[in-house]
């Protein structure tokens, strides 16, 4: 376990390292607008599984995904609705997870799906970099399920010890909210977790949306990211993805972002 300062003269080594300790199956905290994020490569199924057993979770809560370009919306995405893509083109980069139908020739496992994925562009210059590097990461919030999201590495490291391999330290994380994640899979966009992106926010971009549905379930990290064949909005109301899902997030998926939704993030992070 190693940790990888993220202050101006160290970081292109920093990152170096990360991308390197990824590109092998290894899972490395990296911060985010959000909250800390836990990553993992998007594309290597064992290297997801590791993630989700740091986190204490199983497949019916997968990670979303982190991505370095509002581009990668159409490489990982189909059928991607006109209103989704405006809330990207004034979202991102920023706290704000889409849930879209997954492109199905991908070869990847992110966990029981049902067929979508939840995809942010974090607001983080040092993610972004490590993105950029790497392609497309697997991302949830950067703590046990069940715990606050970290803020900091120190505060992750705390909670997931030796089961990461490298630690990027960029500082105390700037948001501390998970983002909100939207469920575009449907005839009618839909929040399903309220995050750092606020109704009025998206209201501005897409008039009709469907209203936040009463959280159900566990709560916490839970309602910021089900059933065993789960919905797309289920899943990512069940994933950490921002606090995208994030991770961080309430928790969930963007919380964890990335930061499932968790971070994300969160919910991702």
């Amino acid at each position: 376990m190693i940790v990888l300062p993220c202050d101006d003269d160290a970081r292109a080594d920093s990152i170096d390292q990360a991308a390197r300790v990824l590109a092998d199956g290894g899972l490395v905290v990296l911060p985010t607008d959000t909250v800390y994020g836990i990553a993992a490569d998007a594309f290597d199924a064992d290297a997801v599984t590791a993630l989700l057993a740091a986190k204490g979770r199983g497949r019916q809560m997968p990670p979303p995904v982190l991505v370095a370009s509002p581009a990668m919306i159409d490489v990982l995405a189909v059928d991607v609705p006109p209103a989704a893509r405006a809330l990207a083109e004034v979202f991102w980069p920023g706290a704000l997870t889409l849930i879209l139908r997954a492109q199905p020739t991908l070869t990847w496992d992110l966990g029981d799906t049902a067929g979508t994925v939840a995809l942010r562009m974090p607001d983080d210059e040092v993610a972004l970099e490590l993105l950029r590097r790497t392609g497309p990461l697997a991302v949830s919030s950067a703590n046990r399920t069940g715990a606050p999201a970290a803020t900091t590495a120190e505060g992750a490291r705390d909670q997931l010890g030796a089961r990461v391999a490298a630690y990027l330290d960029g500082g105390p994380a700037r948001g501390g909210v998970a983002s909100t994640i939207v469920d575009a899979t449907g005839p009618v966009l839909r929040v399903v977790r309220a995050g750092a992106v606020t109704g009025e926010q998206l209201g501005r971009v897409v008039p009709h949306l469907a209203p936040t549905p009463a959280p159900t379930g566990a709560a916490g990290e839970q309602a910021s990211g089900a059933p065993a064949a789960p919905s797309g909005a289920d899943a990512a109301a069940r994933a950490d993805g921002g606090r995208d899902g994030e991770h961080g997030e309430p928790t969930g998926r963007d919380g964890e972002h990335p930061d499932r939704v968790g971070e994300d993030g969160g919910p991702p992070a």
